[in-house]
């Protein structure tokens, strides 16, 4: 998971933990992996499966990084991270700019990612790095005696990370990869793979956005609440909310709107083209932001009145009734009452 940017650490750094990059591994094609470790040896705060951490670096970059270890090692984090040419910098300047022993402030573990205790059978199906949080869910799942299955989903073996880890586990048939050589019809049929979902079964996927596309077609059927995804990378919007694009203007989610704070009853505007997150920042209201894309929840918040058009890719149904991210959350209606 990783996202854009960020003008500086919240609260000054405050909060942030700074953590010694103990080992960089070449994990596959472009993948290297960094372990995160307390300086003086102490444990680091507890993770679930599926969380992710705040990196900060150099220049004003914050990524979101999924934890791809054993959730029972205190001792360390690890993640891992794709070099992405066509991107906006982040991971190149992660892999250009961070060394051992260097020492890098992030953040602690966020879980909006997690798994469903009461899960009869969990598939997981990663695409390409998408495998970081799933890679952490198949510990989980391993330690407890879960019953899952792991489909990989990559151009070749050289693209997938990690695979030493999962020699054991390709063994017992709980990990297979799929292999399409670059052409994703000659990889995993994920439609037959979902065709039929046992009783109990929770589906988690993670992966570029065709990938993301293709499995959440294929698990359209699933019973509400068995369906959990993470995405990386926000998804491209189905209309551009470019001023120049005269599809917008049609559109009353990106008309001009007003924020009131419920405690001090302030109304503050947001622009048409204006984050709710900025507007509170111009008018003085602190809110504590991060990925800036709907990915982390950082500056998710709670909203007493008013209809939000939500563009998100991690609340639940039910946290949107009641629950709004301000850095990309837009109003339908002239004012939304925020519970600050």
């Amino acid at each position: 998971m990783a996202s854009d940017t960020l003008p500086s650490p919240p609260d000054g750094g405050k909060g942030l933990l700074h953590l010694l990059v103990r080992q960089i591994r070449f994990e596959a094609a472009g993948i290297n992996s960094y372990e995160l470790v307390d300086p003086a040896g102490a444990a680091l705060p507890a993770f679930d499966a599926g969380a992710h951490i705040d990196v900060y670096m150099e220049g004003g970059l914050v990524r979101q990084y999924s934890l791809s270890n054993a959730p029972h090692e205190r001792h360390r984090y690890v993640i891992a991270v794709l070099r992405d040419e066509a991107g906006r910098g982040g991971s190149k300047a992660l892999h250009g700019g961070l060394h051992v022993q260097d020492v890098v402030p992030v953040s602690p573990p966020r879980n909006h990612f997690a798994l469903d205790a009461h899960a009869k059978k969990v598939i997981l199906l990663a695409g390409g790095i998408g495998i970081t949080p799933l890679k952490a869910m198949a510990h989980r799942l391993e330690e407890q005696g879960g019953d899952y299955e792991l489909h990989y989903c990559a151009k070749d073996r050289a693209h997938a990370a990690f695979g030493g880890e999962f020699a054991e586990q390709e063994r017992r048939g709980r990990l297979h990869f799929h292999f399409d050589g670059g052409v994703p019809s000659a990889g995993l049929d994920i439609a037959r793979l979902l065709s039929d979902p046992a009783p109990g079964t929770h589906l988690y996927y993670c992966g570029p956005g065709g990938f993301m596309k293709a499995c959440a077609g294929a698990a359209a059927h699933w019973p509400a609440g068995t369906v959990h995804s993470e995405h990386f990378k926000a998804p491209e919007p189905a209309v551009s909310f470019n001023p120049t694009n005269e599809e917008t203007d049609a559109l009353h989610a990106i008309d001009g709107f007003s924020v009131e704070i419920a405690s001090t009853g302030q109304a503050i505007a947001v622009g048409p083209y204006q984050s709710i997150a900025d507007a509170l920042e111009e008018a003085g209201v602190a809110i504590e932001t991060s990925c800036r894309a709907g990915l982390c929840g950082t500056c998710k918040v709670r909203y007493l009145s008013g209809t939000v058009e939500h563009q998100d890719c991690i609340l639940s149904d039910e946290e949107k009734t009641q629950f709004l991210t301000t850095c990309v959350s837009r109003a339908t209606s002239k004012v939304l009452v925020l519970d600050l």
